[in-house]
């Protein structure tokens, strides 16, 4: 396909209302994103039904502020790319309905994306001279795995979280310590002026010989240090807490990572979704590469939250190979696509 080629990108898996135009496979037209945080923030975590609601008040503006901004009109659009799943059901069906009546009345070919590949595309849209085989640990509030992508849209799943997911283990170690949503920011703040060899925190599943993680010990453990701490009537130092935290979650990600070029000889190496976006793990998983002479593919930040553009160049790449949607499209909150 031409580099000429226009692909709106429509993202609602959770709680991010995000569309995007891109040209070609990753030519950035002009993106936007409504955010819900403050709308959860008081819930602590992600209220479904407040969600799709508030997908379905923003979406139609949105649109036609990307639309604005890109000075296209429906005419101009070659696709339209939607996440499909995973995600949450009511969230998922605003942007599918909403892309499908536009493929309707636009007369535009959609195809219906999976959110995780967009992850992987993220990485290949902010670096151009990425190129399967990679590996790719996409971290995030639902999502902590470790996935190898090669030729032809062809992904394995070397492993995943046995229980809670990294940035769900933020979120709720921010909850017990009366900090605020989402959780890993928050941590991430705090733990710049704390010590993070303060407390020793469990590292999950790091002394195994396979590619998976847990992050339920060192929630455990955290709630059980605040505890003793409130029963004896100590004060808690929450920034050398915090920093402790992150350290331990950063250890257990890395650990695997490295496991996994082991057992894979590939040295490529690339990361995705929110967590990804915390400057400690980055700044250890450079120095974990520079020390061991990997390729390290860091996206910027607002690529490593749901968006719109790892959306639309998923699509588009699937669109290139043939790969097609219809009206039948429908959402499915627990669609996976890696192989085994």
């Amino acid at each position: 396909m031409d580099d000429g080629f226009i692909t709106l990108g429509i993202e609602t898996s959770c709680d991010d209302t995000a569309i995007a135009v891109l040209r070609g496979a990753g030519d950035v037209v002009c993106d936007a994103l409504s955010s819900q945080i403050r709308d959860h923030s008081p819930f602590g975590g992600v209220l479904p039904e407040l969600a799709s609601r508030k997908h379905q008040e923003a979406i139609i503006p949105l649109l036609r502020s990307v639309m604005a901004e890109a000075r296209a009109t429906p005419r101009d659009i070659d696709l339209i790319a939607v996440t499909a799943g995973p995600g949450l059901m009511g969230s998922l069906i605003v942007g599918v309905m909403a892309a499908k009546a536009l493929s309707q009345g636009w007369g535009v070919p959609i195809i219906g994306v999976n959110h995780l590949e967009g992850h992987l595309y993220a990485g290949m849209v902010a670096h151009p001279e990425l190129s399967p085989p990679f590996l790719c640990l996409i971290v995030s509030g639902g999502h902590t795995e470790i996935v190898t992508a090669r030729e032809g849209r062809n992904y394995t799943l070397l492993g995943d979280t046995r229980d809670d997911a990294a940035g769900e283990a933020y979120d709720k170690a921010a909850k017990l310590m009366g900090l605020g949503y989402p959780g890993g920011p928050e941590i991430e703040l705090m733990a710049r002026d704390g010590d993070s060899s303060s407390y020793s925190f469990p590292i999950g599943m790091k002394g195994t010989k396979t590619v998976e993680f847990s992050f339920s010990g060192v929630k455990t453990s955290l709630r059980a240090m605040i505890d003793n701490l409130k029963k004896s009537g100590s004060d808690i130092p929450t920034p050398d807490i915090c920093a402790s935290f992150q350290k331990a979650i950063t250890e257990a990600l890395l650990a695997k990572v490295k496991l996994a070029v082991s057992q894979t000889g590939i040295k490529r190496v690339a990361i995705s979704g929110g967590v990804a976006a915390n400057a400690a793990l980055r700044d250890e998983l450079s120095e974990l590469g520079h020390a061991n002479g990997w390729e390290v593919y860091l996206p910027p930040k607002k690529y490593c939250t749901d968006n719109a553009i790892m959306i639309a160049a998923a699509g588009y790449a699937a669109y290139s190979l043939g790969e097609r949607s219809d009206m039948s499209l429908s959402p499915d909150p627990s669609w996976s696509i890696w192989k085994n």
